[in-house]
């Protein structure tokens, strides 16, 4: 689960449209989740093609990042490669969960219980080979750049836009900032309205920025010390402190020195110890795995063009979408895609 920091947070709403011009490294698992997560049918159902594959991931790949690019954006997706041994208890609690929000989901099914059954269907959303395999397949044929970490996916976002080769890591959670992005994005992939769970209203859910800079400045915290608070209150990597909330977690960062004075203070005042060593945590996110990129490489991949005959073939031949939609979307992107390219070329 991803560190609790939304109250501590400094953030600002930004549009789509001043974001042009720029380019950001996206979460790649992060917009999946949310792809298959909320592209469903009344029940619950996710889209199928008629071979019985998932295709919802394909569907908010596809018409997202067209709208990401039509708004002048460059995206490059960053997909996870191996988990921390550190994640693998996350990894595992995660795993339970869906498999009980499906066993519910398949429960209020046949209760005809359609809301419960969406709620529970999103509940049990998880990735596996064929939907990674299949986006980096879209994505190629859309021209879009893409990567594989050696481990976390965000902590190489993060990078990238702190060796200024993006101008932003694009994620929903507040990790991002325990990796010391400078600038993340948040909602890019899921702005628009958006029904409450069981509630007839909609909200309009807008994209943010939350600036790392500032967010130390207001909390009053060095990075250090901000991922003791991210420890303090549990993080993908290790179990927080129960009864310790954002603001007693910043109280007890601030008072400390080193981790060391973190667990001593833990031990002291809650009786409790960390489950694991939380050095290692710490140094997770202050030197985390990650790839060098060339800057002059990753500019070329940047600039590829899509293949509109390759996308309908695998969109409408393989996975059962609309020709007639499909072929007017790839027109629309690989117009935007030659300009922007020409451009950039002028």
């Amino acid at each position: 689960m991803s560190v609790d920091l939304a109250k501590l947070v400094s953030r600002t709403k930004i549009s789509l449209e001043e974001l042009n011009g720029k380019t950001i490294a996206i979460d790649a698992f992060n917009v999946l989740y949310q792809f298959l997560t909320i592209i469903r049918g009344p029940d619950g159902t996710q889209l199928k093609d008629f071979k019985g594959n998932v295709t919802s991931h394909l569907s908010g790949l596809f018409y997202r990042t067209i709208e990401l690019v039509d708004n002048g954006i460059r995206p490059v997706y960053v997909f996870d490669g191996i988990p921390s041994k550190l994640k693998q208890k996350t990894i595992e609690a995660r795993m339970n969960r869906r498999e009980k929000a499906y066993q519910a989901w398949q429960k209020a099914k046949e209760a005809g219980e359609m809301e419960e059954a969406r709620k529970y269907a999103q509940q049990s959303t998880r990735i596996n080979e064929y939907i990674i395999e299949s986006s980096k397949e879209l994505l190629n044929y859309m021209g879009i750049a893409h990567m594989t970490a050696p481990g976390e996916g965000e902590a190489q976002a993060c990078d990238m836009c702190k060796k200024g080769l993006v101008y932003a890591a694009a994620s929903q959670d507040y990790d991002t900032l325990l990796f010391a992005s400078p600038r993340i994005i948040r909602n890019l992939t899921i702005s628009g309205r958006r029904k409450l769970p069981k509630k007839n209203v909609y909200i309009e859910i807008e994209p943010e920025m939350v600036d790392l800079k500032d967010t130390l400045k207001s909390i009053g915290v060095t990075q250090k010390q901000l991922i003791w608070v991210g420890i303090l209150l549990g993080t993908d990597f290790n179990e927080g402190i129960r009864g310790v909330g954002p603001v007693t977690a910043v109280k007890i960062a601030k008072s400390a020195k080193s981790i060391a004075d973190v667990e001593r203070y833990v031990k002291e005042k809650y009786n409790m110890e960390f489950e694991i060593d939380i050095r290692e945590v710490e140094d997770l996110f202050m030197n985390p795995e990650v790839n060098d990129i060339d800057a002059k490489e990753f500019e070329r991949v940047l600039s590829a063009l899509p293949d509109k005959r390759k996308i309908i073939e695998f969109m409408c031949n393989e996975h059962d979408f609309s020709t007639e939609r499909i072929e007017k979307f790839a027109e629309k992107l690989w117009e935007k895609r030659a300009s922007v390219r020409q451009h950039r070329l002028f």
